[in-house]
């Protein structure tokens, strides 16, 4: 029998630099529970006051701030994920924050959530972004995440339609990367009965679905996490969602990266009720969202127009959306540059609103430097 080798003893400088990384680990961990107990005591102060627990404006602040002093060999994209991570946990100190999103366990407005409000929070899944948007109104979520536009199929029509017809506002946005992969009970591509995924998901994927998978059936259910949950029970049956949902279900990843844009983007709105969550106050990179209707004249969608133009107020987004009242009108999804606090904006705000028959105020809030 041979005889047990000796470890190979560790080079003197890595011992040195591992003790040196469990210091600074302990001194973190003590400037983290200094900086989480100063967070307790604003949440009492918060409490006596009657303000609220999250300002998307402060943490957003917080972070650019943090970004901008970045000067280390830390990438400067890393500190936003950590920070969000730390305020988070803090956060969590002063009261729980319940997020509805669009469910089950895996999806991208599940990830969407996590990014923005960090891990320590209390999930609350949907099985519709109706779902998500009734659950939020009703106050069994403080917030929810709901997916508004994606890179490739343009905006996501039920989530403009219910802006009019809830109460809900807009106080926050993340953009996510969507990487769709083709999961499987079985690690194959051959005996599939049919691709369960979220109608979006199908339609960004159809140019690979197309040829690879051209003569099998493609079933839209409510969510890619709710078609890998299926996938998971029928081994017929193949799903297009994220590795999370893979994970979560236990599936193979039988083909990766099967979305035809390679820089897939989905676009979330933060929403809340405006009487339980104010507004965000002006953080120096905002957007304001509105949705407005003209009458049907010559020359009205320009003559709406023309105030911002006049104050010098940039418009990222003009989307329309039929107003379903049969007389051919449409309802007018604006994103605009700056914050209504701001006077230029605040004016442009007031001569648009003079020119529509139809106007509402969706949000303002941080804009997504993600």
């Amino acid at each position: 029998m041979a005889e047990p080798t000796s470890p190979t003893p560790l080079d003197p400088r890595l011992v040195a630099l591992r003790q040196e990384i469990d210091r600074v680990d302990r001194e973190l961990l003590g400037l983290i529970n200094e900086r989480a107990e100063l967070a307790r005591r604003v949440g009492e102060v918060k409490k006596e006051e009657g303000s609220v627990a999250f300002r998307p404006e402060r943490e957003a602040q917080v972070i650019e701030g943090l970004k901008a002093a970045n000067g280390g060999p830390l990438k400067t994209d890393s500190v936003a994920p950590i920070w969000r991570e730390i305020m988070s946990s803090c956060r969590a100190l002063e009261t729980p924050t319940r997020v509805a999103y669009l469910g089950p366990a895996g999806t991208f407005s599940e990830q969407a959530a996590l990014g923005f409000f960090g891990s320590s929070i209390v999930k609350v899944d949907c099985a519709s972004i109706d779902e998500v948007f009734r659950t939020t109104t009703a106050g069994a979520a403080d917030f929810g995440v709901v997916p508004v536009e994606n890179s490739t199929e343009g905006v996501v029509a039920r989530s403009l339609d219910l802006f009019l017809s809830t109460p809900l506002s807009i106080i926050g946005e993340t953009s996510l990367f969507v990487q769709h992969n083709l999961l499987r009970k079985t690690d194959s591509l051959s005996e599939i009965s049919a691709i369960c995924a979220h109608p979006q998901a199908l339609a960004q994927c159809h140019g690979w679905l197309s040829n690879h998978l051209a003569h099998i059936e493609r079933r839209p259910v409510a969510s890619n996490a709710e078609g890998a949950r299926l996938a998971a029970q029928d081994g017929t049956l193949a799903a297009i969602a994220s590795t999370r949902a893979a994970s979560e279900y236990g599936l193979h990843v039988v083909a990766p990266g099967i979305q035809d844009d390679p820089h897939n983007r989905t676009r979330f709105a933060i929403v809340a009720h405006p009487q339980r969550q104010p507004q965000p106050q002006a953080s120096g990179s905002d957007c304001t969202s509105l949705v407005v209707s003209v009458v049907n004249r010559p020359g009205a969608v320009h003559d709406m127009l023309v105030p911002l133009k006049n104050h010098g107020v940039s418009m990222s987004r003009f989307e329309s959306r039929p107003a379903r009242s049969g007389q051919w009108e449409y309802y007018f999804y604006i994103d605009l540059q700056g914050h209504p606090d701001q006077p230029t904006v605040a004016q442009a705000l007031r001569e648009l609103r003079a020119t529509c028959a139809f106007f509402k105020l969706l949000g303002t809030y941080p804009i997504d430097t993600h």
